[in-house]
């Protein structure tokens, strides 16, 4: 006789089917275009492919990139610890609307996020002349960038943190303060230990998508080559032209980066200790 199968157990042919079904959804969406991309770059060899790298504006574009992202991530560090703080730890009239604001931008087309940039600091905003008439250049410029990154990726360490913060409670930070120590010293003693898994995980999540934002900063940029060019622009542009091997050398930059940030956040999270059990 077979054996009886449990209720919730899956017969061998729907678990091999469903499988196949992943694998085929993957290889399709996720790793037939990245070998294509690597490919393309490689079309007509490494050399053509470095050359396209080292060129002055893909070097320009790649630099601006990581300038945002030096500026973005530690920004949306502070914002997210203290925002994570307020939320989990605190009750405070408003906070179902915080929680809403830093919803927000998930739900906020990226290009709808860099128009409002630009009609609050562009020439004809509401701030425009009075920037004019100040030499201060927002829109068109690193400043506009980085704010409309900011926008698109303030969620990201926030998100991670108010459940963490949530879940472990306030009894340690209470014991900490009966004791008598500070609130700074409660923070980097008791709160940053717990939370530091987290916290890498959101950073690394913001890092990724502050470079490889698009929508907002093609807005907001003004596709200013060698100036206000991030990669994913410069990507583009150098399409646009028929540069292809160019633009898919620069594409498999980001792919790069991109596959190092999968591998950080999976060693994370084999690194990340089980979280104890009947902790609140």
């Amino acid at each position: 006789m077979s054996r009886l199968r449990h209720p919730t157990e899956d017969s061998p042919w729907a678990k091999a089917l469903i499988l196949a079904m992943v694998a085929a959804f993957l290889a399709s969406v996720l790793v037939l275009p990245m070998v294509s991309v690597f490919f393309e770059a490689l079309r007509k060899g490494l050399p053509a492919a470095l050359e396209a790298i080292g060129n002055e504006d893909a070097r320009a574009s790649i630099r601006l990139t990581l300038i945002t992202a030096a500026i973005t991530v530690p920004f949306n560090i502070v914002f997210g610890v203290c925002a994570s703080w307020a939320i989990a730890k605190f009750e405070f009239p408003g906070k179902p609307f915080l929680i809403t604001l830093i919803d927000l931008p998930f739900s906020v087309s990226p290009v709808v996020a860099g128009l409002i940039y630009v009609l609050v600091f562009g020439a004809q905003g509401w701030f425009g002349p009075w920037l004019i008439d100040h030499d201060i250049k927002i829109i068109f410029a690193v400043p506009g960038i980085v704010l409309a990154t900011i926008f698109v990726t303030f969620p990201f360490v926030a998100r991670e943190l108010i459940p963490l913060m949530q879940e472990q409670g306030v009894d340690e930070e209470e014991a900490a303060v009966s004791m008598g120590a500070s609130g700074l010293r409660t923070f980097w003693s008791v709160t940053a230990p717990n939370i530091r898994w987290g916290l890498l995980y959101g950073v690394l999540l913001c890092n990724a998508r502050a470079m490889g934002e698009f929508g907002a900063v093609s807005v907001v940029s003004g596709h200013i080559r060698g100036l206000t060019n991030t990669m994913p622009l410069h990507v583009e542009i150098l399409y646009n032209e028929y540069d292809f091997v160019g633009a898919f050398a620069v594409a498999a930059l980001l792919c790069f980066l991109a596959v190092v940030t999968l591998v950080l956040k999976t060693l994370l999270e084999i690194a990340q200790p089980p979280s104890r059990p009947g902790r609140h």
